[in-house]
């Protein structure tokens, strides 16, 4: 499946609506860094980690109002993080989503602004949500969660893996280590979220959902490695053959790339194992997996 159901667009466009609310007004000052905060978020996106707080909260009742504050700030938190990768000192990428990115738009300086407001806003999102405030353990509880996926075991930890592994030949563990954490991180958290505003409590489904998290966050990397190779410019939304060009370790240079889809093919299907005890009520967590796999085929 590589588009999204009618049900999960419509999902998407709920976290869009959520976003639109969660971040500042632009027409309010400071102008110039709330322009490019909404700039970062509001720029388009299949809102995958969002789509994934949605589909495993909806998997154990949840209501969407419940949802919404973890939907948008697991997407504002990859949106910060998104801006600062783009940034010359990191990836230095000009082109994001189809469109110039964030510091080739306002500056670098303005760039870097944006990320580090957009990092406090998520949390102030999620802990501003009176929803969850009549649980007060579960709250904190989501907070560490998400705090725990940006840092040094986090996505901020797999993004010094990744700088400190330009032009080198990492093992295939080493190789998925950086990506545990940059990638994986923040789609973990995600599945955990959702699963914790739910009401989830039992150790079992839960470790179940983060085997699942851990499978297709790899499983994204995996097709975005792939996708640099084979697809062009302007399918992607951003420099195609960038990693190749800068001499970064990925999949397809370590793996090859038969072995590369394999082993994509392998995780989607450990991810659907990891939700199969849910039946009907994975199905949208079964179309996630299956989409992150196929995407821009």
């Amino acid at each position: 499946m590589n588009e999204l159901t009618p049900e999960l667009i419509a999902l998407s466009a709920r976290a869009d609506d959520a976003l639109a609310r969660a971040l500042p007004d632009e027409s309010q000052p400071p102008v110039e860094l709330h322009r490019a905060m909404r700039y970062a978020v509001l720029g388009g996106g299949k809102r995958l980690r969002p789509l994934l707080v949605y589909a495993t909260g909806l998997a154990f009742d949840a209501s969407l109002e419940r949802l919404d504050s973890s939907a948008a700030a697991v997407e504002i938190i990859h949106a910060y993080s998104l801006v600062h990768d783009d940034l010359p000192a990191m990836d230095d990428d000009d082109l994001r989503r189809g469109r110039p990115t964030c510091h080739v738009a306002f500056g670098e300086a303005m760039a870097i602004l944006a990320g580090d407001a957009l990092q406090a806003l998520a949390f102030e999102v999620l802990a501003n949500d009176a929803m969850l405030a009549t649980d007060a353990s579960t709250h904190l509880r989501m907070l560490r969660t998400l705090a725990a996926a940006c840092g040094s075991h986090g996505m901020a930890g797999g993004q010094a893996f990744d700088l400190a592994a330009v032009g080198q030949r990492l093992s295939p563990a080493e190789l998925e280590r950086m990506h545990v954490h940059k990638t994986g991180a923040l789609i973990r958290a995600s599945v955990r979220l959702g699963a914790l505003a739910a009401g989830c409590r039992d150790e079992a489904t839960l470790a179940a959902l983060e085997h699942y998290g851990h499978a297709i966050g790899l499983a994204f990397q995996i097709r975005d490695d792939l996708l640099d190779i084979e697809a062009e410019t302007a399918q992607l939304g951003k420099t195609a053959g960038k990693d190749v060009a800068a001499n970064k370790p990925t999949y397809p240079a370590i793996l090859g790339i038969e072995a590369s889809r394999a082993e994509l093919d392998a995780l989607t299907k450990q991810a659907l194992a990891s939700v199969a005890p849910l039946g009907e009520r994975a199905r949208m967590l079964c179309d996630l997996a299956r989409f992150v796999a196929a995407r821009g085929n």
